[in-house]
């Protein structure tokens, strides 16, 4: 279900039933000494601005989204409901997505909402791990980006709560001069290092896979994402890089969680 368009759609409705209200109908009211609405205008016209509301802070604010599986544990549980700034990275037009005005991009480890490439009627969340032009190495389940690998520390055990196994839970840093960002990532220790993709995807040439992972060169106007429980994650290892055209915003807010309401917060 395309919310967006049917949000749009409402408010052009609603829209015009509001103009229509307050040119001719109200006039007319007012003339035979009538004050309320008739029924069809109150649940048209009388939503108009509350409806109008929604369509703009949906839009162009802030965005409400649901996390339905474990891809990005330990930062994101399943059933956190979290926010999604949608001016960070630029206006976009609703419905088409298009940018009219240029206020940002994402960075190295940001954690971005994007419209997957092979499904864009699917919203995927993922971290992004390297940009336009970045060249990275995902070898032995550890990163390189421009060729400075990223530092680990931790590895305690970490249950994983949607596939009930053990895994590692690592804090990954990004070098000062690519960003510096500290997070918390999963690995497990029983699952191979090595991956290969489905099918070919857009820039499938830029990659070169091996048996203990890959290195792929970030086509322009493109980034390359990832899921912070690394071997439970279907991202850019697997479909391709992400089109800058298809980013909704960057996550940055849980603000609920029915079944662990000490969840609520930040997060990195």
């Amino acid at each position: 279900m395309n919310f967006a368009l049917i949000l749009f759609i409402l408010v052009v409705v609603s829209g015009i039933a509001w103009v229509a209200d307050r040119l001719y109908f109200a006039p007319q009211r007012r003339a035979v000494g009538v004050e309320r609405m008739p029924l069809w205008l109150e649940y048209t016209a009388g939503f108009f601005p509350v409806i109008c509301a929604v369509f703009v802070l949906r839009s162009f604010i802030v965005e409400p989204f649901k996390i339905p599986s474990g891809s990005m544990i330990p930062t994101l549980q399943i059933g956190d409901f979290i926010l999604v700034n949608k001016f960070t990275y630029g206006i976009r037009l609703p419905v088409i997505n298009q940018k009219v005005v240029e206020l940002g991009s994402p960075k190295r480890g940001d954690v971005v909402v994007f419209r997957y490439p092979r499904d864009e009627s699917i919203d995927y969340i993922k971290r992004v791990v390297a940009l336009p032009g970045d060249t990275i190495t995902y070898q032995d389940k550890r990163l390189t980006v421009n060729g400075q690998p990223l530092q680990y520390s931790g590895g305690e055990s970490y249950l994983d709560p949607e596939n009930m196994r053990y895994a590692k839970r690592f804090v990954e840093s990004f070098p000062i001069d690519l960003g510096g960002n500290r997070h918390e990532i999963l690995n497990d220790p029983d699952r191979p290092a090595g991956m290969f993709p489905a099918e070919r995807f857009p820039g499938f040439e830029n990659c070169q896979y091996q048996n203990a992972g890959l290195t792929c060169t970030v086509p322009a106007g493109h980034y390359f994402t990832m899921g912070d429980n690394r071997d439970n994650s279907a991202d850019s290892r697997y479909w391709g890089f992400v089109p800058d055209k298809n980013i909704v915003g960057k996550a940055f807010f849980v603000w609920l969680n029915l079944g662990n309401l000490g969840r609520i917060g930040g997060f990195e």
